[in-house]
């Protein structure tokens, strides 16, 4: 018998090469547009599958992998850890990433990896997250979520095309930009 329940579960190093094939995916759906083609198709899921699993051998400082799981599959891959300014890390929590394997986009598996996510940095004052101006989609999503766009930006360029990010907050004390 199949279980086709949904788990989210610590990410192992045996996950780095589906985690680095659902982000490669990822990028290139969700970007799609957004971002020079040709970069987005010379993404490659061996390259970030080797960074990955470096990265997981030396235990990124403070850095908390997550995958959903179904049926044996994993389906999705999330990451958070302390919030980023600049150099300073502040009593806060960021996620760092969040993607689903494009096949399962709707399935509630983004919403079940937000959710752990958001339960395990409920010690933290607030969460933020960076994501795509253009990305209608995502920010959507995080905005059902509780997120609200903050008002910062930061700029970012791929390929010589500006792709800038803004920034969302969810938790105490925080109201729309």
């Amino acid at each position: 018998m199949n279980d086709d329940r949904l788990r989210i579960r610590p990410m192992t190093l045996d996950d780095c090469d589906r985690v680095s094939e659902i982000r490669i995916r990822g990028w290139q759906y969700a970007y799609r547009g957004l971002m020079p083609q040709p970069f987005l198709d010379g993404l490659s899921v061996e390259r970030d599958a080797e960074r990955r699993r470096g990265r997981f051998r030396d235990g990124e400082d403070g850095v908390t992998d997550l995958v959903a799981e179904r049926g044996g599959e994993i389906v999705g891959w999330a990451a958070h850890g302390p919030y980023r300014d600049g150099e300073v890390r502040t009593g806060d929590a960021e996620l760092y990433a969040i993607y689903l394997d494009p096949a399962h986009l709707g399935s509630g598996a983004g919403r079940a990896l937000l959710e752990t996510v958001l339960d395990q940095c409920a010690g933290h004052p607030r969460v933020y997250l960076w994501v795509l101006k253009g990305n209608a989609r995502a920010r959507r999503f995080y905005e059902i979520a509780g997120f609200r766009a903050d008002g910062a930006e930061e700029p970012y360029e791929v390929d010589g095309v500006p792709v800038p990010e803004v920034r969302y907050v969810r938790g105490r004390g925080v109201t729309a930009a």
